[in-house]
């Protein structure tokens, strides 16, 4: 049976390997001319279960309400961009309430565990080189009350298997000194010691490697124009400009899986978020994170990949608006400065690569893993920020689903359908 993937990002490179582990044809196809060059080329490099949580928590609406059009703000929602998007925010808000925030937390929290998991099982022992670091997550606060709500919501979180252990200012500092020069305005921290760190562009760069050499055929420069449809079922792509009969596809190319299923009538609930980083050459600092640090009052985080530094955060939504705004990168390079004194000015140089990416975010914060109405086409895709976190696990995911396999957790929890 022949199965086309779109898309070679992370989510289409897992989905590709674990389908041709059993037993399938793959053929991948990825618009640009090398793979993972979208929205998982520069991400913040962190599979995190500890940031399992739905952006569209409690309290949501008031606190974008309040960021509307402030150019400095960590949600930055564009005014032209409401109109296009206003059936997703209202289920966006809706879905913030209490009981749906808690239900949707769970959902993917089990994926992130699970797609942990996968990644030390499946992934690891193939000798990728990723950057990869397996010492946990650290969350650190300016601010008592901020650490003493964070620490009631990370014991809420320890039922679902997600470890943590609270630090107060001299454990925070023993465990990451890094944060020496910050530490007048740090209080405490979080550590989450089962979270892991990688370079998701080099893994992706392995994988295809790997994945190559496995049998699969990749694709590049090679757009997908349409979906085709034979006998009431998928029957194949239009690529380039020709046709690629196929038996079963999965539609993991980001929020350009929204566009390919709209004219099968196919509703798939994804808004771009886009997301900035920097990354800085760390290689002279005197002092080197030693892991991935999230700072919770600025919403950004650090991560280490070698003798590099990424600095992630912020969300614009800005529909497919491509301006690189200097206001989001100057932000980053504020993180870089506030938390890393000694690097004044360093988070600036020319040498610093600037990116941004497109987030494809379902408006229930959950991703979107399982088949459609179209027998034989399925999505595996939505997973916004969490994109790095759950694509070891939607991989495997999907292609158990694909072939009628049982799966390690509920496969319902992450249908199309449950919108």
């Amino acid at each position: 049976m022949h199965c086309q993937i779109v898309g070679g990002g992370l989510l289409g490179l897992t989905s590709a390997w674990f389908l041709r582990k059993l037993g399938y044809e793959v053929s991948l196809y990825e618009t640009d001319e090398e793979v993972s060059l979208g929205t998982s080329f520069a991400n913040g490099g962190m599979l995190h279960a500890s940031e399992a949580n739905p952006w569209n928590h409690p309290g949501i609406f008031w606190q974008a309400l309040k960021m509307l059009g402030k150019e400095d703000s960590a949600l930055l929602i564009r005014p032209y961009a409401v109109a296009g998007m206003l059936p997703w925010i209202f289920s966006f808000f809706i879905n913030s309430s209490v009981s749906r925030f808690k239900k949707n937390l769970e959902k993917n929290a089990r994926l992130a565990q699970f797609s942990i998991k996968v990644l030390k099982d499946e992934f690891l022992p193939l000798g990728l080189d990723f950057d990869c670091r397996q010492v946990g997550t650290l969350k650190i606060y300016s601010n008592s009350s901020a650490l003493a709500i964070a620490c009631s919501l990370a014991d809420e979180a320890s039922p679902m298997g997600i470890r943590h252990t609270t630090l107060n200012r001299s454990e925070l500092l023993a465990l990451e000194p890094s944060l020496e020069d910050a530490k007048g305005e740090l209080v405490g921290g979080i550590h989450y010691p089962d979270d892991i760190s990688g370079d998701a562009y080099s893994f992706c760069k392995a994988l295809s490697r790997v994945c190559v050499e496995s049998g699969i055929d990749i694709r590049l420069n090679s757009p997908v124009d349409e979906i085709l449809v034979r006998d009431g079922k998928f029957g194949g792509l239009r690529v380039n400009n020709e046709t690629v009969s196929g038996d079963v596809c999965v539609l993991a190319a980001g929020c350009g899986s929204k566009a390919l299923a709209k004219p099968l009538g196919i509703k798939v609930p994804l808004e771009p978020v886009k997301g900035y980083s920097i990354t800085v050459d760390a290689k002279e600092w005197r002092l080197k994170p030693r892991m991935p640090i999230i700072d919770e009052s600025r919403h950004a985080a650090v991560c280490p990949l070698g003798s590099r530094l990424r600095i992630a955060g912020t969300a614009e939504f800005a529909g497919f608006n491509a301006d690189m705004v200097t206001a989001r990168i100057d932000n980053l390079s504020d993180v870089c400065e506030a938390l890393f004194p000694f690097t004044k000015n360093i988070a600036r140089d020319s040498d610093v690569s600037p990116w941004f990416g497109y987030r494809p975010m379902t408006s229930d914060g959950v991703g979107i893993i399982g088949g459609t109405d179209l027998q034989g086409l399925f999505l595996n895709t939505g997973h916004g920020h969490l994109g790095w976190t759950m694509a070891p696990g939607s991989g495997k995911l999907i292609a158990d689903i694909i072939s009628d396999n049982p799966t390690v957790i509920s496969k319902t929890d992450y249908l199309l359908s449950r919108f």
